[in-house]
């Protein structure tokens, strides 16, 4: 689907990450799907499980609006943050859940790391591991990255994002937002998502929550970033942006990621603003509750105008707290899934005991 990658996918990197426009659904290999040790992505997730999920994380909203941290629900648990491409708003909410909890919390960055010497991911982080690590939350750039390391090593894996594939976390928030705005109800719902389709994993695990939880997706960008055959995710697309926003009950904008374009997709910055950014006149396209998400960081004035961004639709600071409490609900479900195989589990290595050949990551 994604024509401008020419490394093939690596090995368990899931759906939609083939450079060959062929039909990744068919060769989808997610692995582990009833390990809950992991979250590797939305798709195939059932709506009772992401329910579930929202729910508790209701629970730990309440619980951090009303004060007491740190509690006890991750005391014991040791968290690894690997993020090997750039991150502000996932690695401090991440951070901050796990606080909160009571974990113990440490932080890994390409920049500084055996990485930039050269050593693999796998490698690097099989050794953290082997110093006590329970849960590893891991960033990197290549679809399917988490996936590998859930094959391969014994500690609970929860995919922050890899390559264009899914970003669970965030659709998740996005869903906990989308429930309050929603008073609950997600049947008959439509979300419009604008912009840089193509290189939004945030894009595909949006698709894949909503339509497990009955609600439905029109999408609408620049035909240079929309990827060839996205209707295969189980959406609509519309040729403008004001047909995506008619009548539709949410709008989220998604950042252009530059660092991840080739050169000549888009003519202009200010031409990209003017065909597809969300204005005020756009916003009032939208059902009368409707509300404006951003999964961020925002090129404001560029994707949304700081009217709409800033205006009483938007619910974009509703995203980033609830971003907090999402993650202690899932690094809780993770860890609790840990202690259900014993209090040495996690340091167990499942799997062979060096990196298959040919699947170094």
């Amino acid at each position: 689907m994604e024509q401008a990658e020419r490394s093939p996918a690596p090995p368990g990197a899931g759906p939609f990450s083939y450079p060959d426009g062929g039909d990744a659904r068919a060769t989808s290999a997610v692995p582990l799907p009833c390990d809950r040790r992991h979250l590797l992505g939305l798709e195939g997730m059932s709506r009772e499980e992401i329910l579930a999920l929202l729910d508790a994380a209701e629970g730990f909203r309440a619980r951090l609006r009303a004060g007491g941290m740190p509690f006890d629900d991750l005391k014991g648990v040791t968290v690894l943050l690997a993020f090997f491409e750039d991150s502000t708003r996932t690695r401090v909410s991440f951070e901050l859940a796990g606080r909160h909890l009571g974990a113990t919390v440490a932080t890994l960055t390409a920049a500084g790391s055996s990485v930039s010497k050269g050593e693999s991911l796998f490698d690097t982080v099989q050794n953290i591991a082997a110093m006590g690590v329970d849960l590893v939350v891991v960033r990197h750039g290549a679809s399917g990255a988490p996936h590998f390391l859930a094959r391969h090593l014994g500690v609970g894996i929860l995919n922050a994002g890899d390559g264009r594939h899914e970003h669970p976390t965030q659709g998740l928030l996005d869903l906990m937002t989308l429930r309050d705005a929603w008073r609950g109800n997600f049947e008959g719902r439509r979300l419009a998502l604008v912009g840089d389709v193509a290189h939004s994993r945030v894009a595909r695990s949006a698709i894949f929550g909503l339509r497990a939880l009955g609600a439905r997706v029109t999408v609408a960008g620049p035909a240079t970033l929309l990827p060839a055959g996205v209707e295969r995710l189980g959406c609509t697309v519309v040729p403008t942006v004001e047909e995506a926003m008619e009548g539709a009950d949410a709008v989220m904008a998604l950042r252009l990621q530059r660092e991840r374009m080739e050169g000549g997709l888009l003519p202009s910055l200010g031409e990209f603003s003017r065909v597809w950014g969300l204005t005020t006149e756009r916003v009032r396209l939208l059902s009368r509750d409707a509300v404006v998400l951003h999964p961020g960081p925002m090129n404001r004035g560029v994707e949304v105008t700081p009217e709409v961004a800033d205006g009483e639709r938007s619910v974009i600071l509703d995203q980033v707290e609830n971003g907090v409490a999402l993650r202690c609900a899932v690094l809780a479900r993770c860890a609790a899934a840990l202690r259900e195989r014993g209090p040495l589990a996690s340091r167990v290595r499942c799997g062979r005991d060096r990196a298959p050949d040919g699947e170094g990551a």
